[in-house]
């Protein structure tokens, strides 16, 4: 057996899995689990009451606990259209039929009653707060609660947001540097409003959306505040004129997009990302500000679907994480699907820390790289397509 074989294998209680992420690539060394997955799965096993009835799994990374779990037929909830596409291939690699497994938005109603909530504990605070409390109504006293995390991820807060919005919540011992989370739901307490989304004005002084009016769902990158690399990257936008047809690529709030749309009204927009709260965000966010033209808001993987020789600018934001990894594979997807999206003479502008180093991977992919503007932290690029 070799190294990919055994990395994509997983042992769980009802047998061995073989899971992959979404896109599947054979360099990838990442597997689509670890130990807080394993974890819940040992505890539910061992439990000595069976699961029964609706079983809820939220933030299943790629998969690994509605696949283990796919005999009780549960409802997975996520953000990730990544995670969604995993999920779908690595059933349909177990033989699970479809329909078995519910496969469900952030953005979705959430089921009226829950018998049993697992909790895949997200990076983002915001998003789990924004979670609990859409799902709080359909807890009942009698719900099985279980979160699970890596222990860097779960935090003093993470347990007070259980408590304050579900009730009583502990923590189980480390193991393998994975913890689990317990909470006895309190179904008579106080209901809480949902502060999400989180809509603000922008200051003055930020080109075309100065005063305009930006709406963020949980979850969206910096939802609170506008952070200072799309501000560095507002004040330095192509002017736009004469590009048709334009990509907000990984567009979050839509704030990239939507400047470009205020100031060249003629073109049309496409605003992407894999995250269901970031494009529900950026619709919102184009709404309310009554932005003439025309625009189309797509959850996706990145550029996929996308024709080629369709597009005559690219806007990007790349992210350098994947939960908590580090790496650079989804920018590498994301200028290699916007320099086959674009147009001969069609252009890719990039925004980065310095430090990222993507002006050697677009010299690599289009055979130039230009700096449109830096300072000490961040760098905007631009590349043309030959």
């Amino acid at each position: 057996m070799n190294d990919r074989t055994m990395n994509d294998r997983m042992t769980t209680p009802w047998g061995e899995l073989a899971l992959t992420r979404f896109p599947e690539d054979p360099r990838e060394r990442l597997r689509a689990w670890d130990a807080s997955d394993e974890y819940l799965l040992r505890h539910l096993a061992e439990r000595e009451t069976p699961l029964s009835g609706t079983v809820v799994v939220v933030g299943d990374r790629w998969g690994a606990l509605v696949t283990a779990l796919a005999a009780h037929g549960p409802v997975q909830i996520t953000d990730s259209y990544l995670a969604q596409e995993a999920t779908r291939a690595n059933l349909a690699r177990r033989g699970v039929e479809p329909g078995t497994v519910q496969l469900r938005t952030t953005q979705d109603p959430p089921p009226e009653r829950v018998d049993v909530l697992l909790v895949r504990v997200p990076k983002s605070l915001a998003l789990l707060e924004d979670q609990l409390l859409r799902l709080a109504p359909a807890v009942h006293a009698g719900t099985v609660v279980v979160g699970t995390g890596m222990v860097k991820e779960i935090h003093t807060s993470t347990l007070q947001l259980f408590e304050r919005i579900l009730g009583p919540t502990r923590t189980s011992l480390a193991e393998r540097k994975a913890r689990l989370i317990f909470c006895t739901p309190e179904p008579s307490a106080e209901r809480l409003a949902n502060p999400w989304p989180y809509v603000y004005d922008l200051p003055n002084g930020i080109g075309p959306v100065s005063g305009r009016t930006v709406v963020n769902h949980a979850g969206v990158f910096c939802a609170d505040r506008l952070d200072i690399g799309t501000r560095f990257f507002l004040g330095h936008l192509p002017g736009g004129e004469g590009a048709r047809r334009v990509v907000d690529l990984g567009c979050g709030n839509g704030v990239v997009g939507t400047a470009m749309a205020l100031a060249n009204p003629d073109a049309e927009v496409l605003f992407v990302d894999e995250s269901f709260q970031a494009v529900a965000s950026a619709e919102a966010t184009y709404k309310a500000n009554g932005v003439p033209g025309h625009a189309e808001f797509r959850v996706g993987d990145g550029m996929a679907g996308v024709p080629a020789g369709s597009v005559d600018l690219v806007l990007n934001n790349p992210p350098f994480h994947s939960h908590q990894a580090t790496t650079d594979a989804t920018a590498w997807r994301m200028f290699t699907g916007a320099r086959r999206a674009l147009r001969p003479g069609g252009e890719l502008w990039v925004i980065g820390n310095r430090h990222l180093g993507y002006h050697v991977k677009l010299r690599r992919l289009f055979g130039n790289s230009q700096l449109v503007a830096g300072d000490p932290k961040f760098v905007v690029l631009r590349a043309v397509k030959r």
